[in-house]
């Protein structure tokens, strides 16, 4: 639990430095009073400054994750939201929304509810003394895209197979990549890696033993695709 001793001219001032550096408001905290101030004698000599200990609440992680969704999604005016948690691990949670107008949340091909899940992570890591990961899925739409991009990866490699080239996909987010490596990774008629520079960073289909321009490129990097993001 996090503690900030602190002093000021007051013990007002004092706790108001503490919830500063903390970030955070008076009710998340408890404070006592370490020495009260002092104005010595004439207020010129022996003069002594308030000191105050301020610890934070130990609040529940999760609690206050759904607490910022509730209050992100209604900001966004999307009202009517199941919430439902699942926790899969001791440090692992999935949490899925539903509703008639989740889709806002989602973006293109994802991109918002991979912000909202990074966000979601922070004030969830905020308040825990251990790490945890949090996935944000709204509809289903993660496991919908694991299915879309499993066939794209099998439908590429036969590709790449046939025509015995390399195939370059469009470039995805490390999560889409992932999908794509580990689904291949037990073939033994491919490889694949990854190529370019965030956020255009691409996976590439090779037929196992191809010595191609991008073969060449990765060098020393190239890796089976259980290790490459």
């Amino acid at each position: 639990m996090k503690k900030l001793i602190t002093t000021g001219k007051t013990v007002e001032l004092a706790t108001e430095l503490a919830l500063k550096k903390l970030g955070v408001s008076r009710d998340r905290v408890t404070v006592t009073v370490l020495t009260q101030p002092s104005r010595g004698f004439f207020g010129l000599f022996g003069t002594r400054d308030a000191e105050v200990e301020v610890e934070l609440l130990q609040l529940d992680p999760m609690e206050e994750t759904i607490k910022f969704l509730r209050d992100v999604l209604e900001s966004m005016s999307i009202k009517q939201v199941g919430i439902d948690v699942e926790q899969e691990s001791d440090t692992q949670y999935l949490i899925k929304l539903s509703g008639e107008s989740i889709g806002i949340l989602i973006g293109r091909r994802g991109t918002t509810l991979d912000a909202m899940q990074y966000l979601v992570n922070l004030v969830a890591n905020k308040h825990s003394e251990r790490f945890l990961k949090i996935v944000l899925d709204a509809e289903e739409y993660r496991l919908r895209r694991k299915e879309t991009l499993e066939r794209l990866a099998e439908r590429l490699a036969n590709k790449a197979l046939m025509q015995k080239r390399e195939i370059m996909l469009e470039p995805m987010s490390p999560t889409e990549r992932k999908v794509i490596h580990s689904y291949l990774q037990h073939r033994e008629d491919v490889v694949t890696f990854s190529h370019g520079d965030e956020p255009h960073r691409k996976v590439v289909i090779s037929p196992k033993g191809k010595k191609g321009e991008h073969a060449r490129e990765r060098g020393s990097r190239r890796t089976s695709s259980k290790h490459r993001s």
